[in-house]
Order: C-alpha cells, then structure tokens, then sequence
C-alpha cells in the first residue's frame, strides 16, 4: 500500500468509542427525537460514513478487530470477554497481536487509553499504551464504577461518562504541547445497559415528553432472549435511559472538542467517531446486538455502525460518504492517513480508504462487498444483497436490501435465487478462507452469545478451554 501522507507533521489523533450505539440513534443520520448536538457538528464538519459495518456484532471481537485489523477468526476473539479482566489469572487475549497503537508508538506517537477496555488483564497497560485509565470488567453501573487508575483498582465516585470524559481533557492538558504527537482512545462504556436509575435527572428529563417515534416497538421477535423480554416490562423508561446515555456521552464529546478547541490544537487533531457494534431498542422486536437473539442475528441494525472522521482544513467538511466499508478497514486508513508504512497491513482484510475520505477516488466502491462474523455466523453483504450463513446447519437468510431495506423478507427458500444464494456462499467462504488461521476459526468454536471464557482454540497458560459461559 503506498503512504498518502496527508500532513506533514503527523496530527493528533482522538479516537471515541462507545458501546451499543445505534447508527440510527443520531440526530445528523436523521433522528428527530435524540439530542446530539456535538455528534452532528462533527459530523457537519467532516465526513460521515452511512455504510460502516462491524467486524462482528458483539463488543470484545469488535475492539479487537478494531485495534488489530484481524478478523476474530485471526486473533481469536469471538464473543464478549467473561473472564480473564481481573482476578488471580487474568488473561492478555491480545498478547500476540500487533495493534495500531504499537505502531503508532513506534513512530512517536503518546498512546493513552481512558475508558472501557475489554480485552483482558485491565489492571496491566497493553498495545503500548501509557496512559491506562480503564473499566475493570466491560460495563455495569454508571454510578462508582469500577475502574483501574494508577494501577489500583477502584470504584471511581461519579457517573462514569463524566469520568472518562474528565481523564481524557486531562490527558489532553498534558501533552498538546509535548514535542511528539498523541493518540488518545476515549472509549466510553455509554449506552449500554444499565438504563433505568444511571443516568443524571438533567439527561432524563430531556426526554420525559419524547414519543420515541424514531425508534417505536415492534412485536416480540420469536428469536429474542432475555433482555428484551425484561425491558418489556418498561420499554420507555428503558428509552429514555437509553437516549439519555447518547446525550451524557455527546456532551462529554463536547468537553473534548472545547480542549482542542482551547488549547489551539483543533486543527492538528484528527478525531474519529465510532461504535463498537449497533444495537435494536425495538426494532425487529428484540433489544440487543448479535446476541440479541439466539440464533445471534446480523441484521443492520446490529452490523451497522456510526462513524465519522473530522480534521478541520484537511478532511472535507459536510459529506456524506456511502462506500461499503467495514472495520477491518480502519487501521490500514489509519496508518495511511498519518503517513505511516508497515509491512503488517499487507497481510490484512482491509484496505485503506483514505481516497474516498479525502473525495480523491477514482474508482467505484458499489462493488465492495463486507463480511461479518459472529462465531459460526457468517455475513456477506452488497448493497443489494446480503447472505446469512450458520454453520453447520443454518437457518439462512437472503435479503433484497434494494426492495426490502427493512430485512423483513427472507427469501432463502425463493427458487428463483438459487443462483443468488450459491454465488454468494461461494464468494463468502473463499473470502473467509483466504483470511481465517484455521486454530482461530470461529465455525468451530462454540460461541452462543453468552461469554467467552480462556483463549480461543487453544489452552491458555493456566488452562482455561475456550467455552461459553452466562454470568
């Protein structure tokens, strides 16, 4: 791949993260009812992406492939993390894997990390961060939760999204005038769950009126498991915490981009916006991600993500960008767009994008097909088509996303698009073949949607199988 360097003097670099938020729980992608003020200024200042998909729909392997450009069937991490966070053996599920910010350090850059982590070992820095403010565990209370800070681990008094937001502007305060660049991740653990009780009167309020006609409640999906059969019990009590954890969030977005605004950094800072996975608060009748339902499910609404990026007077400001884009292809971008060469990317999925962020394409993106997986749930989707796989049995689902956007027709079983249907499977498992390391491979692991416990497809160092198991 050759370098694009798009600046000199390599910028800043602010990456925002959070958790189970919607593509559609915006207002700049067109939600009359959120108040996201910050999100779309970003957004009317840069570019937004409207067809940027996960790697898979669950936080853990979607961080992972984040950070290491890998499929979760090539740094085998499958489901969300159940064990291995703190404790007497934790586990460094990354260990082996070579992320952007080891790159990024390698080539000067100040790497810190404030918020949620998920990767394992959470009390140990990791992917050559210095800066190591994180969640102990994923998520849970709003209210004193448990953190890592300074190496101790503490429950942090306060709601948590002010918390990071406040390490994360400190963090800035330090080092916008060192003589090297900094990455800053600021991962929030907002919105997930819990919603009911955890987020400041101030936010709820916002909302006491709201009809929720963005996002309203449709009949109970046969698939759906637990959860939303507990927020049907309270559904617009469980919205308002859900929209006011977006607004909490947005705000804290808001702090940050003051800081680079105060301190004369704004247009040295690249910031990007993004999502782990999406997340349904009703639609399809479930609430949840890909394990939402089980079978685990990649409807959009669980693969599809917010993303944006903004860098004032490089980054053209107020487009909308629909390329078919994954993930997998961020790192490559990244890398690029700071300049820097390294010989990993080759041996990756994805691909830099930096042409279509900076409006310089010359070729045509429609083609680009992206792929998810979720275990032994695989994705292949156009913007046509999309083809559901479960190995080893099924069901499948073929959708005609042209005429039915909605994914309420599943035409698997329609004769006419047997074609279709073998075209597709066969396009998905060349691709899957060309990337998965066999000792990694999600098809064989046993990923139910309940937690993944030890190292995948293999025995950690103190034992631990890879299995499922519900906490």
């Amino acid at each position: 791949m050759a370098s694009r360097i798009v600046n000199e003097d390599k910028p800043n670099i602010v990456f925002i993260l959070s958790d189970d938020h919607g593509a559609w729980a915006m207002g700049n992608a067109g939600n009359q009812d959120i108040h996201t003020p910050h999100l779309d200024a970003l957004a009317e200042t840069g570019v937004r992406f409207d067809n940027f998909f996960c790697t898979s729909p669950v936080c853990s392997p979607a961080r992972a492939s984040i950070l290491t450009g890998k499929l979760p069937s090539q740094n085998g991490v499958h489901d969300w993390i159940s064990d291995g966070n703190i404790g007497d053996r934790p586990i460094e599920y990354l260990e082996k894997h070579l992320a952007y910010t080891d790159i990024l350090a390698e080539n000067g850059y100040t790497c810190g990390l404030s918020g949620k982590w998920h990767l394992g070992h959470s009390r140990q820095p990791q992917k050559s961060h210095s800066h190591w403010y994180v969640h102990q565990q994923g998520g849970g209370t709003y209210y004193d939760a448990p953190m890592v800070k300074n190496g101790e681990l503490i429950n942090e008094p306060g709601y948590v999204t002010d918390n990071i937001t406040d390490d994360a502007v400190a963090f800035i305060e330090n080092h916008y005038d060192d003589d090297s660049p900094f990455y800053l991740g600021i991962h929030y653990t907002a919105p997930h769950s819990p919603w009911i009780g955890n987020h400041p009167k101030e936010l709820i309020d916002l909302y006491e009126d709201c009809k929720f006609e963005s996002c309203p409640q449709e009949p109970i999906h046969p698939w759906s498991i637990e959860l939303t059969h507990e927020v049907q019990k309270a559904p617009f009590e469980n919205l308002k915490g859900y929209y006011a954890a977006v607004t909490g969030m947005d705000r804290g977005i808001g702090s940050i981009l003051k800081q680079l605004e105060t301190l004369g950094i704004k247009e040295n800072t690249l910031v990007c916006y993004m999502a782990d996975n999406g997340f349904s608060c009703g639609q399809h009748g479930f609430w949840g991600k890909g394990n939402g339902t089980f079978p685990l499910n990649m409807y959009d609404t669980s693969v599809k993500v917010p993303f944006i990026m903004n860098h004032p007077g490089t980054i053209p400001a107020g487009q909308v960008n629909d390329d078919m884009l994954s993930q997998y292809d961020f790192m490559p971008t990244l890398l690029d767009y700071v300049g820097i060469e390294h010989a990993y990317t080759e041996t990756l999925p994805g691909n830099s994008f930096v042409p279509e962020l900076m409006g310089e394409s010359t070729q045509n993106r429609d083609h680009v097909i992206v792929f998810d997986e979720y275990g032994p749930v695989r994705m292949i989707r156009t913007k046509k088509w999309k083809y559901i796989h479960r190995y080893p049995y099924g069901p499948h689902e073929l959708y005609n996303l042209e005429n039915d956007c909605g994914e309420r027709k599943n035409l698997i079983d329609d004769k006419r698009l047997t074609d279709k249907v073998n075209d597709l499977r066969q396009r998905l498992e060349k691709w899957f073949i060309t990337y998965v390391d066999p000792n990694y491979d999600g098809v064989h692991q046993s990923v139910t949607g309940e937690g993944q416990r030890g190292l995948s497809g293999i025995y950690d160092q103190v034992g631990h199988p890879f299995v499922n198991s519900k906490i």
